[in-house]
């Protein structure tokens, strides 16, 4: 971390939730109106950027490379390149830190980073039963096979496979992401009301920000009918602990813990951080708002997956000489209520941090002061490729506001792993 790396401004759009239709916006349509609105108050044209990184974890077929596709529409300009990552749920923060490692590498001097993903427009696929059986009839040549074709044909065929369900079940312990979270409330002792409660607070934090005005990061949308959308819209006043206990167990529905209601929400949104060298801020005149200091990328167990915080963001501890509480502010993503507490206890578990973390002795309590303070992804929801770039934001911003200085943004990531990002806010 030799070359500063500043973070200049950011912009996300709301965060709308699937409501079992497609969303009134595809992914790039998000990433664009929320991007057009951070470009136009910086003191530089689009085409001066580098490079432009988004992370996606489900982009359409139309917009594989949504990165390109997203710069083109920006009007960055043809040299300007524009390019995709995935690292499933921490695609927004691999794209920052894709972009970090570049500035510092001296390859790029201002970059547009960040993630989306519109969920509620995940695909529906045939069955290998239907496509086989649309290949014969593609196939044929004779009136005669078609029909024999048509004798076989099975109605069961046509039973759509949900492209979202699928891209949530790990493949290589064919379990779905709530089910991992119910092998950590297993796991740490971790009571349905335990996770009731978790999930409860979050609405209300979420509420009382919105009701103070602090997702000032929000850009109002406008969708092809002319509605508005102005703030995350998957918060609910009446997610009370009392409520959300009447909710069934969604993965493991006679044992189970993990309901709809305590964990993230399905949903659509975008998230972007513009980041610059020194000799960038210098050459265009710019006030950075703040700066990565250190990043770390960890791997575990796919059953354990939500447990990636812990893993991810105790070297950064242990390299910069932190404890838990030395940071002002963190911003662990909710991907599961379950997840979030299993990370806490695995802090506070002696025998975790010495056999997993390699630790003398158990990190600590995390004061819960100092975590999501204005909620998190319980209430707002987890488009999945936005939400590693959505936490920086957002912990940066909640820095600035309550005049602190350090944080740490983690995430637990699909398929057993976790990233971890430490910034620090840049006076001007």
């Amino acid at each position: 971390m030799t070359r500063p790396v500043y973070i200049i401004d950011g912009a996300r759009t709301p965060f709308l939730k699937s409501r079992n239709t497609p969303g009134p916006f595809a992914a790039s349509d998000l990433a664009v109106m929320s991007g057009a609105d951070l470009l136009a108050r910086q003191p530089f044209g689009a085409d001066r950027f580098d490079e432009v990184i988004v992370g996606c974890a489900s982009p359409s077929p139309d917009e594989i490379n949504i990165g390109r596709v997203i710069s083109l529409r920006l009007g960055c300009g043809n040299k300007v390149p524009g390019w995709t990552v995935m690292r499933n749920c921490a695609s927004g923060m691999q794209a920052l830190d894709s972009a970090m490692v570049n500035i510092q590498a001296g390859r790029s001097e201002l970059v547009l980073a960040g993630g989306v993903d519109a969920l509620s427009r995940a695909p529906l696929f045939f069955s290998d039963g239907m496509v086989k059986w649309l290949s014969k009839w593609f196939a044929a040549k004779s009136l005669g096979q078609r029909l024999g074709l048509l004798k076989q044909f099975k109605l069961k065929n046509l039973a759509p496979v949900l492209g979202i369900v699928k891209g949530l079940t790990d493949p290589i312990c064919g379990q779905l992401m709530g089910q991992t979270a119910e092998n950590l409330a297993y796991r740490f002792g971790i009571t349905r009301e335990d996770m009731d409660e978790f999930a409860a607070r979050s609405h209300e934090k979420v509420i009382a920000a919105q009701q103070a005005g602090h997702f000032d990061e929000i850009v109002p949308l406008v969708g092809p009918d002319g509605a508005v959308y102005d703030a995350d819209d998957g918060v609910r006043a009446d997610s009370t602990a009392r409520n959300l206990a009447k909710l069934r167990p969604f993965f493991d529905k006679k044992y189970g813990r993990v309901t709809a209601g305590n964990s993230s929400q399905i949903t659509d949104g975008a998230a972007w951080l513009i980041l610059a060298s020194e000799a960038a801020v210098e050459k265009h005149g710019l006030n950075p708002i703040g700066r990565i200091v250190d990043a770390q990328w960890a791997g575990l167990s796919p059953e354990q997956m939500g447990l990636g915080p812990v893993h991810a963001a105790t070297p950064i501890l242990q390299r910069h000489g932190l404890g838990l509480n030395d940071l002002d502010l963190w911003e662990i993503n909710e991907a599961f209520a379950a997840q979030v507490i299993a990370c806490l206890r695995a802090w506070e578990d002696e025998a975790y941090c010495r056999e997993e973390l390699g630790l003398d002795t158990a990190l600590g309590s995390l004061d819960p002061a100092r975590l999501n303070v204005d909620g998190g992804a319980i209430a707002q929801g987890h488009p999945v490729g936005a939400s590693g770039a959505r936490i920086v934001l957002h912990l940066l911003e909640a820095l600035r506001r309550e005049n602190k200085q350090r944080g740490m943004a983690s995430i637990c990531i699909g398929g057993g792993q976790g990233g971890a990002m430490l910034i620090e806010t840049v006076s001007p």
